[in-house]
């Protein structure tokens, strides 16, 4: 009998030890990518040639929703941008809404610009309105419009400006796979509006369940409805998964805006689960969770000024009959360790590469 325990044991400590080298290796490989976008950025990687400031142009900038941090960070950066290089910027905002959107892009045809940026919302939504640009010669250029990078010969687009949006949720999962010791529970939130938001959400979906974690619920919610929807879905989610749920892995910082109430009252710390990852944008608001311990822990971050810059460049770059530069943005796993590096203080990733002075050179503007 005593010998059929001690085996009993030992196939049991084996099988243990089988589980824990087993979890060891993609707990490894998890928290290699979390390091390697954790770091500092100071190194500049984008363009150093290209053409020279085309002088004198009226440039429109189409929001999707002022109200979303990311795309208001984009903008001030091209608004920056304009200004370094010469030019004067329009901006109207679609207001959260395809009927704002398509009055946007009406105004913004009348207004004859040189170029159009698209910022924060997709290009095929609006496909009569592109089709309108592109037979007047306007070239257009865009922020997340869709999930290819670069140019896209289906929108027309000169070249849509990302990081790379797999890399962010990857990076998103794999922090969260790491803070829940290998055993996360996920609830991801996204927005089937937009093809990027699906494709970030189910890039994490399956990054999740590769590592042997379980996605409890897919969530799909309008980004834009945000402020009327999550608190009573965070208090449904709550009820219905309890403490299974530790992990919130969402497309952008703002589902978070608006869960903290929800949270507080059903008796949870600002550091307690579920823990609310970000993958994508780095809003201020963000940051400030972060910073302060509030019901968020993590943002995969964008630089969203340097972006703007990027698309002022890939403007200029089509209208000089050149080919888009080619440049990936980095991204950063902000976290409370690391909120003050590349911008942190201001409540933004804006990496410390000297990017401004190396589109100047480009621009023959230094």
């Amino acid at each position: 009998m005593k010998r059929r325990n001690f085996m009993t044991g030992t196939v049991a400590a084996i099988a243990l030890m089988g589980a824990n080298v087993a979890l060891a290796e993609p707990m490894a490989d998890a928290e290699a990518i979390v390091t390697k976008y954790a770091n500092k950025v100071t190194a500049w990687d984008g363009p150093t040639a290209g053409p020279k400031a085309q002088e004198g142009k009226t440039i429109v900038v189409l929001a999707g929703d002022l109200k979303n941090g990311g795309i208001l960070g984009v903008t001030t950066g091209v608004e920056e941008a304009a200004a370094a290089i010469g030019w004067e910027v329009k901006v109207i905002d679609g207001a959260g809404s395809i009927g704002g959107r398509t009055a946007a892009f009406g105004q913004a045809m009348a207004l004859k610009p040189a170029g159009i940026i698209i910022n924060g919302f997709d290009a095929v939504e609006q496909a009569p309105a592109l089709e309108q640009a592109k037979a007047a010669g306007i070239p257009l250029v865009a922020w997340h419009a869709g999930p290819v990078i670069g140019p896209d010969e289906k929108t027309g687009l000169f070249a849509n400006v990302s990081t790379d949006a797999m890399e962010v949720s990857k990076a998103a999962a794999n922090w969260a796979f790491v803070d829940a010791k290998g055993k996360p529970g996920v609830v991801i939130f996204t927005d089937s509006t937009y093809a990027i938001a699906i494709a970030k959400a189910d890039k994490m979906k399956a990054e999740i369940e590769a590592l042997g974690g379980k996605v409890l619920e897919y969530v799909d919610t309008p980004i834009s409805e945000t402020s009327q929807r999550m608190p009573q879905l965070t208090t449904s989610l709550l009820q219905k998964y309890g403490d299974e749920w530790t992990h919130s892995l969402a497309i952008n910082d703002l589902y978070f805006d608006f869960m903290g109430p929800s949270l507080a009252a059903a008796g949870k710390g600002g550091t307690d689960t579920p823990i609310n990852v970000a993958a994508g944008d780095g809003s201020v608001s963000a940051y400030q969770r972060i910073r302060a311990g509030q019901f968020q822990k993590v943002t995969v971050a964008e630089p969203l000024n340097l972006q703007g810059w990027q698309l002022v460049d890939e403007l200029n770059r089509a209208l000089a009959g050149e080919k888009w530069s080619g440049y990936l943005s980095p991204l950063h796993v902000v976290t409370a360790d690391n909120v003050e590096f590349d911008g942190g203080p201001k409540n933004s990733f804006d990496p410390n590469n000297g990017y401004r002075d190396e589109y100047k050179k480009i621009w023959g503007k230094m």
